[in-house]
């Protein structure tokens, strides 16, 4: 489109603002269609807690404790191993709903044998309080206790 001036001329029409403003709009919202197909993710943790050595034959203190946004019912449990063994289960603590106080365990565990002993949690959602096939929701780090 051209335009004339006064003295004859003739000059490009300028939509340069208007241009802009739809280029940042359309922007704006194409940002915000894409974030809204992320999807969100839960918020949750996991945790263990042991002593960092312990005494051959004497007993010792394992806690756990755990939370997962995504999972209705909750069950935490303490792993054990050690001597080159696999993971075995020692303690599970009591299910646990979402919205209510977080899933705990603890165990007592007592060891025989001299060297390393590692512990994790784990934890499990449930579909109801009575699940028979929970699925592992999230896995702590290893705490290694030094049995001496």
């Amino acid at each position: 489109m051209t335009r004339t001036d006064m003295t004859g001329t003739t000059r490009a029409a300028t939509h340069a603002p208007s241009l802009r403003r739809a280029a940042v709009t359309g922007a704006l919202g194409l940002a915000t269609v894409a974030l809204a197909a992320v999807p969100a993710h839960a918020k949750g943790s996991t945790e263990v807690t042991a002593p960092h050595t312990a005494a051959v034959g004497k007993t010792f203190t394992v806690t756990a404790r755990g939370d997962d946004d995504a999972a209705s019912y909750l069950r935490i449990c303490l792993q054990e191993r050690g001597g080159g063994r696999a993971w075995h289960q020692v303690a599970c603590g009591a299910v646990a709903e979402r919205g209510g106080p977080e899933a705990r365990a603890t165990a007592h565990p007592r060891s025989a044998r001299r060297g390393p002993v590692e512990f994790r949690a784990v934890l499990y959602a449930l579909t109801g309080p009575h699940d028979r096939h929970p699925r592992t929701s999230r896995t702590s780090a290893v705490a290694t206790v030094r049995v001496r």
